[in-house]
């Protein structure tokens, strides 16, 4: 388990996180604003560790886009909005 100092607009608190939530925050904090999507990001569970990391604090914003093809239809584009900065356990050293 990894811990993560959230900072955003309202201040700042740490959360711990492991496993695909942990792995889609650092997605979402690699994509910067152009934010993740399930196509461009594959993952069973994008909605579900966006659900667990809001439940944590995190501000995640959801944009609904259109696609195309051979299934058209609508997906979310995933954007993060505050800083993450891992913190390192003083216990570890």
């Amino acid at each position: 388990m990894a811990k993560y100092q959230i900072i955003g607009q309202n201040g700042s608190h740490i959360v711990e996180v492991t496993g695909r939530p942990e792995w889609a925050l650092l997605q979402l904090a690699e994509a910067g604003l152009k934010g993740c999507t399930p196509i461009d990001n594959p993952a069973p569970r994008w909605s579900g560790y966006v659900h667990v990391l809001r439940g944590l604090g995190v501000d995640i914003e959801t944009i609904t886009e259109r696609h195309t093809g051979p299934f058209p239809g609508n997906h979310a584009r995933y954007v993060l909005h505050v800083v993450i900065l891992r913190v390192e356990d003083a216990d570890a050293a």
